[in-house]
C-alpha cells in the first residue's frame, strides 16, 4: 500500500464506498464532502434506485454478481436493510427480454420469462405487449441509507469526515498534494481520489495529470434529469421495479421515503437536459418532459393515478458509451461510475478504486481509457 493519507473528494455512493474500503484496509483516509453525505445537490440522494441484473452485455451482469457479496457484507456490518428485493420487470421491443434472459442464464442469475398474457395476469397494473423478463432478486436500493452506512463504517475504521468542505484547489507538492477548502483551510494528502460526480468536469482542469491521460478520458456530460411520483390506485398491491423501452425508455420503482411510501417513481431515462456541471443545476422540472411521462403513465401504467403528487430533479454524469471510468495516474484516481446505472455497483466500485489508489489491484481495461491513451 502506498503511503497515506488518502483524500477522497465526494461523499456520494462512490466516494463513501472508496473511503470505506480504504479505511477498513488500514489506510489513513480523509473524506471531503462539499455539503453533507448523499446531499440533495448530488447524484446519491434519496431512497430509490433500481437494483437489477439484466444487461445486454454479460460483462455488467457478471459485475453485479461479483458485487453481491459486498452488499451482503455491508448490510450485515451496518445492521441496515439497503436493498428491498421487490423484483424487476423488463419489457418492450427495445429491451429485448429474450436476449436479456439469455445473459442472465449465462451468469447464473435467477429469472423467468412470461408471455404478454401471463404478465398481464400477474401484474395487471401494467400494460405489456411483449414478453416480460422477471428478476425476483432485483429491487430497490436505498441510496442515502447506503451512503450513511458506508460513511459510518469508514469513520468507525478510522476515516475522518469533513462536511461542507468544497475543494477549491488541488496543488501538487513534493510529497503529494495540498487541497484547499473553505476559508483557506488546507489538507495534505499523498494520494487524491476524485469521486465528485457532476462536479467532476470542473475539477478535471485542476488535476495535475498527464496531458495524454486527460485526453484519453471520455467527454463527461452532466444531465439534469426529472423524476415524478404517481399515487397507487390500489395502495395494497405490491409493485416491482420496471424498465420499458419502446419509443422512449422509462423506468419505474417504488418510491419509498421519497414518495411517502404511497407511489411509484417514474422517469424517462436520459430525458432531461445537459448542463455544464452540477454547479449549473437549477432544480426546475422540464414541463415538456412532465407531459411525456404523464402520457406514458396514462398509456402503460393503469395502476397509477396519472397525476404526479411529487417531482424532483437529479443528476446523471454520462460517458458516450455509458462505461464507467476508474483510472489512475501520478497519485490521482478518477472515479466516475456514472451514466445513471452505477449505484448498484457501489461497494465493488469502492473496492476497485481502493485497489487502484493503493496499487494492490487493477480494474477491467474498459474502465481505464486514460491509461490506455498513455500507453499509445
Amino acid at each position: 500500500m502506498s503511503a497515506g493519507p488518502y483524500a477522497v473528494i465526494g461523499a456520494g455512493l462512490m466516494g463513501a464506498a472508496t473511503a470505506w474500503q480504504l479505511a477498513t484496509r488500514g489506510a489513513e483516509v480523509v473524506l471531503l464532502e462539499r455539503e453533507v453525505p448523499a446531499g440533495d445537490q448530488g447524484s446519491s440522494h434519496g431512497s430509490a434506485r433500481i437494483y437489477r441484473y439484466a444487461y445486454p452485455d454479460p460483462f455488467y451482469a457478471e459485475l453485479l454478481v461479483h458485487a453481491e457479496p459486498l452488499w451482503v457484507q455491508l448490510e450485515r456490518e451496518s445492521g441496515r436493510q439497503l436493498i428491498d428485493r421487490v423484483g424487476c420487470l423488463d419489457h418492450g421491443p427495445g429491451r429485448d427480454p429474450e436476449a436479456l434472459a439469455r445473459v442472465l442464464e449465462q451468469v447464473g442469475v435467477e429469472h423467468a420469462l412470461y408471455s404478454p398474457a401471463e404478465a398481464r395476469d400477474r401484474w395487471p397494473q401494467l400494460v405489456v405487449d411483449t414478453p416480460v423478463l422477471h428478476q425476483p432478486s432485483a429491487g430497490v436500493l436505498d441510496a442515502r441509507t447506503t451512503v450513511e452506512a458506508m460513511v459510518e463504517l469508514a469513520v468507525a475504521a478510522g476515516a475522518q469526515l469533513h462536511t461542507r468542505w468544497p475543494v477549491t484547489s488541488i496543488t501538487r507538492t513534493r510529497s503529494g498534494f495540498t487541497l484547499t477548502g473553505p476559508d483557506g483551510a488546507i489538507l495534505e494528502a499523498a494520494h487524491v481520489v476524485v469521486a465528485a460526480g457532476g462536479w467532476l468536469p470542473e475539477l478535471l482542469g485542476q488535476l495535475s495529470l498527464p496531458g495524454a491521460f486527460l485526453t484519453g478520458l471520455p467527454e463527461f456530460t452532466v444531465m439534469q434529469e426529472n423524476a415524478y411520483h404517481f399515487p397507487y390506485r390500489d395502495p395494497g398491491r405490491p409493485w416491482p421495479t420496471t424498465i420499458h423501452k419502446d419509443a422512449m425508455q422509462v423506468y419505474t420503482l417504488p418510491g419509498g421515503r421519497d414518495a411517502g411510501f404511497a407511489g411509484q417513481k417514474v422517469a424517462e431515462f436520459n430525458g432531461g437536459r445537459p448542463i455544464r456541471s452540477a454547479a449549473a443545476q437549477d432544480g426546475v422540472v422540464d414541463p415538456a418532459n412532465r407531459d411525456r411521462v404523464v402520457e406514458y403513465v396514462k398509456r402503460y401504467l393503469p395502476g397509477l393515478v396519472p397525476e404526479p403528487y411529487a417531482e424532483t430533479t437529479c443528476l446523471f454524469t454520462n460517458t458516450p458509451d455509458e462505461h464507467f471510468v476508474l483510472d489512475t495516474a501520478d497519485g490521482i484516481t478518477v472515479v466516475s461510475p456514472c451514466s445513471g446505472h452505477g449505484g448498484k455497483f457501489a461497494p465493488l466500485i469502492g473496492a476497485m478504486a481502493a485497489d487502484l489508489a493503493t496499487g494492490t489491484g487493477g480494474v477491467p481495461p474498459v474502465f481505464r481509457p486514460g491509461t490506455a491513451a498513455l500507453a499509445r
